[in-house]
C-alpha cells in the first residue's frame, strides 16, 4: 500500500486503479452516420426476429388448414415476401406477381378471402394496405391478423375451419 491507502502497483489487482462508476462505463461519442448505422443494425435484427416469428405463425396456420379446413376450401400461399435478386424480381413482376399480396388467399362457397399474417408489433406496408383495399373492392373479404390465435379466429369466423382449437 502506498501512503494514501491505494494499492501499490504490484497489488492483488495487477496494478489497476479502482475506477468510479462513470469511469467504468465507456461513453462513446458517435457521429450521426454511426448512430444511423447502429439503428439500422438493430432494426435488421428485430426485423429478422419478426420474420422468423411470422414464419412460425405461418407454418402453424398451414397445419391447421391441412388438418381442419372445411370440405371445398381451396387455399394457397403467395410467396411474395422472400428476398430476390434484381433479375428474378423483374422476371416475376413481368409474370404478374403483385406487390403486397396477402400471405394466404382462400376460396369457399363462392367467396374469396385474403389473410395477412403479422407477428406482434408488425405493421402493414403501403403495398399490403393497397392490396387489401383492392381485394375488398373486388368483393372479397380480407383481414390482417396479429398472432396465431387471431388468425385462427378469423379463419373460423369465415367458416373455413372445422372443430375448435383445444
Amino acid at each position: 500500500m502506498t501512503a494514501n491507502g491505494n494499492p501499490a502497483s504490484g497489488g492483488d489487482r495487477g496494478g489497476a486503479r479502482r475506477r468510479s462508476f462513470f469511469q467504468q462505463r465507456r461513453f462513446e461519442i458517435k457521429s450521426p452516420r454511426q448512430r444511423n448505422q447502429d439503428r439500422d443494425d438493430r432494426a435488421r435484427v428485430n426485423g429478422a426476429r419478426r420474420r422468423s416469428l411470422e414464419a412460425q405463425i405461418h407454418n402453424a396456420i398451414v397445419e391447421h388448414l391441412r388438418l381442419r379446413s372445411e370440405p371445398g376450401v381451396l387455399w394457397l400461399h403467395c410467396p411474395n415476401g422472400e428476398r430476390r435478386d434484381k433479375v428474378t424480381g423483374t422476371k416475376l413482376k413481368r409474370m404478374g406477381v403483385l406487390a403486397g399480396a396477402s400471405d394466404f388467399l382462400l376460396w369457399h362457397g363462392g367467396n374469396s378471402f385474403a389473410l395477412e399474417l403479422k407477428a406482434r408489433g408488425g405493421r402493414l406496408s403501403e403495398a399490403q394496405l393497397d392490396f387489401l383495399a383492392r381485394f375488398n373492392d373486388a368483393g372479397g373479404h380480407s383481414a390482417c391478423a396479429e398472432g396465431l390465435d387471431r388468425a385462427l379466429a378469423c379463419l373460423s369466423a369465415w367458416g373455413l375451419l372445422r372443430g375448435r382449437v383445444q
